[in-house]
């Protein structure tokens, strides 16, 4: 065991925080903390990590081993270069290095006993810098940079220079390369893109100690991990497994203690029956035995009602219209800053009804695309058209959309109008903005609350085309979730960028790729693009050249829509023939609910030859619906 957490308690103020937290962690245990926003997850690693006190408990790091830790935003102080400040971790090597040319150069003129003692030394010295990879080490911080989306071209650059963003991932690059035997990392994706995420992932999966994550990519966590703990409601719970074998077994917990604590207050509510009743009769047995059962009732231990899953957002979207099949068109799309050219010639089409995420390598002009089609920026070239009755409703990552200078309420009322103060105060509301929150500032939000209300502002639009810029960013994993339904049930369109896996799994069901300036397109979710990819990369010969890639992708294209429109076929057959059958279900079952009425009134209950035609009527009722309950769970299971 390298880190054990025994009964940690935080509170701030009056409001508990943590309560008993406990857990431990194995020397080469991979594990995660979940939790929602405000849980407390940070504050956990803070005392972990010593730069907060815990009220109660005990922290304990095992003898001898070392702790390295990444918070979400490094503001890194250093005039170094990126390449200098990561070569600075490697001091101690880079000394024995000098050491070590400086022992060869004083062999040279050393004789007797005198060269004996530098070949000793020289020995040491060597086979301890071959143990700490001496001779690999300028490979090894290229490789973490570049790992970590830096350009060699880049290295040079100075720290002092750089963006939050790009600090960040200078630290996370020192955490990597001082090999801890333990790593603490909070939010360690937030400023990677997709390519150097798979890096981190890599390389996480692959490293000899313990790593401890606090993260909302549950992809990134399905990967990774093999422990869970849960902090809820200040308490946590250890899960064996990585997030999505956690969520299952959440949820069969949380369906057990919800059984349990309805069936308790069950039979509260039933003893409680008698006792009135028994109470009502006014005799001394009855009033004796009243009491009896009271003193049984106070002595039972009430549950506490569960927590609900995934009641704190209320997010639904309708489209107040239906568009034509056509949504958008971009044909020869360009887009240059300066000398850097962003993308040239680009094209794609949108249908009613597609899921379609553009997924590429930060910088690559993802975002420019979306801000080129809601006419935020002027493209170079190239022509963009949509649909007859396409209505866009956009979501802004910078929030651009919103005005700081207003509070919510005016943000709602001014954008819709014919909302009276209830309907706006709901809306706010269903989105956790209550009370007195309503009058805050959104320039004085944090990021997360701005983009909440981005959120309402968009589920108020009734849009049929959304366009959607890194939705998730700042969403704890229930909101994400939330998010992902409110989509899937969404009847209309969605084109978005997002860096976020799990999302694109459950939300896409095409793939756009925007690299070296081109789209390329994939039907399916994010893990059939990562099959078909590497399938593709796989099995492409050096002789293919860039006249038959065209081809190929033209072709794929088009593959991929006919298995498009089959797919949408095969889709409406069973969405029309579970009607019908559900149909015929209630038919059947109202059929036998008239049956039953008629059975119980008097005049039919005292007439036997009646009451047998109707039992025979119902045996045969019964007997159809047997092979309807089967083909519709059949059809539901498809």
């Amino acid at each position: 065991m390298i880190l054990s957490c025994q009964n940690i308690s935080k509170a701030f103020g009056e409001q508990p925080v943590l309560c008993n937290v406990s857990f431990h962690i194995e020397d080469y245990d991979k594990a995660a903390i979940v939790g929602i926003n405000g849980a407390g997850k940070t504050t956990l690693l803070r005392i972990i990590v010593g730069e907060l006190s815990a009220d109660e408990g005990v922290i304990s790091l095992s003898k001898g081993k070392t702790l390295g830790y990444l918070a979400q935003n490094q503001d890194v102080d250093s005039e170094n270069t990126i390449y200098d400040e990561l070569l600075s971790v490697k001091a101690d090597i880079i000394e024995m290095e000098r050491q070590i040319r400086q022992i060869e150069l004083s062999m040279k003129q050393a004789t007797g006993s005198g060269l004996d003692n530098l070949m000793e030394t020289y020995s040491r010295l060597t086979h301890s810098f071959e143990l700490a990879n001496g001779y690999a080490y300028k490979s090894e911080i290229t490789g973490v940079l570049k790992g970590l989306g830096f350009t060699e071209e880049e290295f040079s650059k100075q720290i002092s220079t750089l963006s939050g963003g790009q600090k960040t991932r200078v630290a996370l690059g020192r955490l990597l390369l001082l090999n801890p035997d333990l790593i603490i990392l909070d939010e360690p994706t937030n400023h990677l893109d997709l390519n150097s995420i798979s890096w981190l992932e890599t390389y996480l999966l692959n490293y000899k100690g313990a790593v401890l994550i606090v993260s909302h990519d549950r992809y990134f966590l399905d990967r990774i991990t093999g422990k869970v703990v849960e902090i809820d409601q200040t308490k946590a719970t250890s899960f064996a497994g990585n997030y999505s074998a956690y969520a299952i077994k959440k949820e069969q917990l949380r369906t057990a203690a919800l059984n349990a604590y309805l069936k308790q207050q069950q039979e509260i509510k039933h003893q409680e029956e008698v006792i009135e009743k028994l109470r009502s009769f006014n005799r001394e047995k009855s009033i004796k035995r009243a009491e009896s059962r009271e003193k049984m009732l106070n002595k039972i231990e009430v549950l506490d009602k569960p927590t609900m899953a995934r009641t704190d957002i209320h997010m639904t979207l309708t489209p107040r219209c239906t568009s034509g099949n056509d949504v958008l068109h971009i044909e020869g799309l360009s887009k240059s800053f300066g000398k850097q050219e962003l993308f040239s010639d680009i094209a794609m089409d949108i249908k009613r009804g597609e899921h379609v995420s553009i997924i590429g390598d930060n910088g690559t002009g993802k975002t420019t695309i979306l801000k080129i089609i809601n006419n935020l920026l002027e493209a170079d070239s190239g022509t963009i058209a949509l649909g007859t009755n396409v209505h866009i409703g956009y979501y802004d990552q910078e929030h651009h959309v919103l005005h700081m200078e207003k509070t919510l309420f005016e943000e709602i009322s001014d954008a819709y109008p014919y909302l009276n103060n209830t309907e706006i105060r709901s809306t706010l509301a269903a989105f956790l903005f209550t009370g007195e929150d309503v009058y805050k500032r959104i320039g004085d939000l944090s990021g997360g609350e701005r983009g909440r209300v981005s959120l309402a502002k968009l589920m108020l639009s009734e849009s049929n085309f959304l366009i959607l810029d890194e939705p998730t960013n700042h969403l704890d994993i229930t909101s994400k979730e939330i998010l992902e339904d409110a989509l899937n049930a969404y009847e209309g369109t969605v084109l978005y960028v997002s860096h976020d896996r799990y999302f694109i799994n459950r939300t896409a069901n095409r793939i756009l790729e925007l690299a070296d300036g081109k789209l390329i397109s994939y039907l399916g979710n994010y893990d059939y693009y990562l099959e078909k990819k590497n399938t593709i990369t796989g099995t492409a010969l050096p002789s293919q050249a860039l006249t038959s890639k065209k081809e190929t992708i033209l072709s794929e294209t088009k593959l991929d829509w006919q298995a498009q429109k089959e797919l949408q076929a095969k889709a409406r057959k069973k969405e029309n023939d579970l009607r019908k059958c559900e149909e015929a279900i209630t038919s059947l079952e109202q059929e036998l609910s008239d049956i039953e009425s008629t059975m119980s009134q008097p005049d039919v209950a005292t007439d036997v030859s009646k009451l047998q035609e109707l039992a025979k009527r119902q045996q045969d009722l019964n007997e159809k619906l047997l092979p309807l309950y089967e083909q519709w769970e059949i059809l539901l299971n498809e």
